[in-house]
């Protein structure tokens, strides 16, 4: 008998829906390509993907390449047009490299890293790994250690580093009652950018992330991918 409160995610326990052979390689890799999508904000229009370890070994044969433009594009993980992914992206002006790469022992090995940007040139590199059953931790966001799961209202904040800052961002978020799950601050160097990335129950308002614009560089608030 499974005991559903082992399971981080219950995901782990039944897996998603999903088109594709392994929820390892396409569900969590489509949601790889949402979630970079939704943290550059504008359409993507070139990305640049490294794949490490098993993804770069047998990823191709899973549809690993597919499953990441399918969630680059806004499809999720059910979506019947993830078989032509990679077609759809090119009618569509994306376009989208696929190497392998080796980023070292410390990585989980189904890994990937997406350096993406938008018809602007604002770019941003996201680090991801697929945990299982379709489950990704984001790893890292422009070089920075995070820990995002996607499962959640997330609010994402790139900023310099200086006193009061998160103290500030975090009454705003107590403020309009957004219950927070997880938090975690990094950043590069005292003074450096440094990166948050807060996990809550609900979305905020957009009264609450006009005040957040108003304190931060960069602001995102994504909802849970699915």
């Amino acid at each position: 008998m499974i005991e559903l409160g082992k399971a981080d995610s219950v995901f782990e326990v039944i897996g998603p829906i999903m088109i594709g052979p392994s929820s390892s390689h396409t569900a969590a890799a489509v949601r790889m390509g949402q979630i970079t999508s939704a943290l550059l904000k504008k359409p993507v229009k070139k990305v640049m993907v490294g794949l490490h370890g098993s993804f770069a070994s047998t990823g191709k044969g899973h549809g690993t390449d597919k499953a990441i433009a399918a969630g680059l594009l806004g499809f999720d993980p059910a979506d019947e047009r993830i078989r032509g992914a990679l077609k759809i992206a090119e009618e569509e002006g994306m376009e989208i490299e696929f190497h392998n790469v080796d980023l070292g022992d410390d990585y989980h090995p189904n890994t990937a890293r997406l350096e993406a940007e938008d018809e602007h040139r604002n770019s941003l590199v996201v680090t991801a790994s697929s945990l299982g059953g379709g489950t990704i931790s984001v790893v890292e966001i422009n070089g920075l250690e995070i820990e995002l799961s996607g499962e959640y209202d997330t609010l994402i904040t790139i900023h310099r580093d200086k006193p009061g800052i998160v103290a500030k961002a975090t009454t705003i978020i107590a403020e309009y009652d957004a219950n927070i799950s997880s938090m975690k601050v990094t950043r590069a160097r005292r003074g450096g950018q440094a990166i948050m990335a807060v996990e809550m129950d609900h979305s905020l308002s957009p009264e609450a992330i006009e005040k957040l614009e108003k304190i931060a560089d960069t602001v995102r608030v994504i909802p849970p991918i699915y």
